[in-house]
């Protein structure tokens, strides 16, 4: 299993019991304090009620106690995430409004598709061409901020085959929210046939309304027709997630 995914999940998962529980006891409480204490059990109220050392240093005790094994499990999670592997590969991920952009250690470019192979440790140089973005990756438990002039970094590990969504999770711009992405996790050999295939298309994605996909398992290139030819009014309203949804049904 992913060792990111693996500890992020049991965070989360004892944060939760925690509250379940303390949520649970605090309302049982308030119900037996609600009825055992009301005026018409007790009409004349009990005057003899002091202070309780022992209880003081429970209720502040056990607290600090939750508090630091929440603190514990995060520093864990924090160290996994920041320890780079020393067999990763690297991907530069560039984001720019709106679109997220590849690069692999071969110099190959892709855009919106992250190609990987399974079973393999990835590391992510990110960096953005404009403002703020932030590489999300859901299934892989990693989020990291992409900041203009500044090179931030993350990793995981490919645990096993499929298609899984990226999203920018920091704001913007006007179309912030059709910033997205795919990465598509292959079989090494499989990868290593797309990511031998050169580029054909040399070009800026910026300044361009085409670009190049390549399909993984024939080597075929194909035109991403995401951005319609001659038509740049068009582009920023572009709804990227219904392309994604074509190039996987090619």
């Amino acid at each position: 299993m992913n060792p990111v995914v693996e500890v992020v999940d049991n965070s989360f998962i004892f944060i939760v019991a925690i509250s379940v529980l303390l949520l649970v006891g605090i309302t049982i409480a308030m119900i037996y304090f609600v009825f055992r204490y009301s005026e018409k059990n007790n009409p004349k109220p009990d005057q003899s009620i002091t202070g309780n050392t022992t209880l003081e240093v429970v209720w502040t005790v056990i607290p600090l106690l939750l508090v630091m094994a929440m603190f514990f499990y995060g520093y864990i999670g924090f160290r996994d995430i920041r320890n780079i592997p020393p067999d990763a590969m690297v991907v530069k991920v560039t984001g720019r409004m709106w679109v997220w952009s590849f690069e692999y250690e071969n110099k190959k470019k892709s855009d919106t598709l992250l190609y990987l192979p399974v079973g393999r440790n990835v590391k992510f140089e990110l960096s953005s061409a404009d403002v703020v973005h932030s590489f999300y990756v859901p299934a892989f438990r990693v989020k990291e901020d992409c900041v203009p002039n500044r090179t931030n970094y993350m990793w995981f590990h490919t645990s096993q085959e499929g298609t899984y969504d990226v999203f920018c999770a920091e704001y913007c711009g006007m179309n912030h929210s059709y910033m997205l992405g795919k990465v598509i996790v292959i079989t090494e050999k499989e990868f290593l046939e797309w990511v031998r295939v050169p580029d054909t298309l040399k070009t800026d994605t910026l300044k361009t309304t085409t670009t190049s996909v390549v399909a993984p398992m024939t080597g075929e290139v194909k035109a991403d027709t995401s951005k319609t030819a001659g038509d740049k009014k068009d582009t920023i309203k572009t709804n990227t997630k219904d392309t994604l949804l074509r190039r996987e049904n090619k």
